[in-house]
């Protein structure tokens, strides 16, 4: 299942894509796409539901966030071998672990603002994991257990104030808009292998990011156990699993983003995000 979230930002209501590609309405049955709706009781339930049933959405409606009443968006950097040879960088021994604030989530076609005084603007296409059931001190074995699915995620992030301004890495992470997530959850029964996805970031219609989850080092079993030792995962939090080469920091000189950029980006059956830089 393709499950969404649609309407004005904050008033989003939760619907499903058919297989025609048709928005359907859930909320007659639902209260969000989140908590109960996507445990593993939950989405059987919607799985048993014949789409051709519920409402049709008019129109294009906005997209927001695919998943609702999250409490973390954890982000493992460093994760792609080959992005981490671009930057540089030795592979790390463990996953590392840093967090985007709440804040930073929007819908996957809203427009990311530049913060001020931001000079090094960077894009990220990720393969966002997300939590359907509570999640502590799981075993790799049990991991994928956990996972109600997956989603597109733009792990947007401000260089300097990432790597200059002293400190972790959460401040160039967490500004307003700094987290597209979308455009849809697909469970992940329809998914298939997460770790072969073909993945992609333009900008301005250049390609920048290509890349596979074939290359990650910490594949989606290690980073969800690994994380269920130091914290409970809970259902609705998200796991930005890393990005492939292609980053505007990894380019010589490296490039960044500036107002009136658009970002075309998409992972393999996931559905496809869009945004335009604009002030903040």
């Amino acid at each position: 299942m393709k499950l969404l979230r649609y309407g004005p930002s904050g008033r989003e209501k939760p619907g499903l894509l058919d297989a025609n590609g048709q928005i359907r309405d859930l909320s007659a049955l639902v209260p969000d796409i989140g908590g109960d709706t996507i445990s593993p009781a939950g989405l059987k339930r919607l799985s048993e539901i014949d789409p051709s049933t519920l409402p049709a959405v008019e129109g294009n409606p906005r997209l927001g966030p695919c998943v609702s009443g999250l409490q973390k968006i954890l982000c493992i950097g460093l994760n792609y071998s080959d992005h981490a040879a671009e930057t540089g960088a030795e592979p790390p021994e463990e996953p590392i672990v840093f967090a985007k604030a709440l804040n930073a989530l929007c819908g996957p076609n809203d427009d990311v603002e530049l913060p001020r005084g931001s000079k090094a603007l960077d894009w990220e296409v990720e393969l966002a994991v997300i939590i359907g059931s509570r999640t502590k001190y799981v075993s790799k074995d049990e991991a994928m257990d956990h996972v109600a699915g997956f989603a597109v995620m733009n792990d947007i992030s401000e260089r300097d104030f990432q790597t200059k301004r002293s400190g972790q890495w959460t401040k160039g992470k967490s500004h307003d808009t700094f987290g597209p997530l979308g455009p849809w959850l697909v469970t992940r029964d329809e998914v298939g292998d997460p770790h072969n996805l073909e993945m992609w970031l333009d900008v301005n219609g250049e390609r920048r990011q290509t890349g596979n989850s074939n290359t990650l080092i910490f594949d989606v079993p290690t980073v969800v156990s690994y994380l269920s030792q130091f914290m409970t995962l809970m259902p609705g939090d998200v796991i930005s699993t890393g990005t492939p080469p292609g980053v505007g920091m990894g380019m010589k000189p490296p490039v960044y983003l500036k107002e009136g950029d658009r970002m075309t980006l998409s992972i393999q059956g996931l559905g496809e995000q869009s945004q335009v830089v604009v002030p903040a």
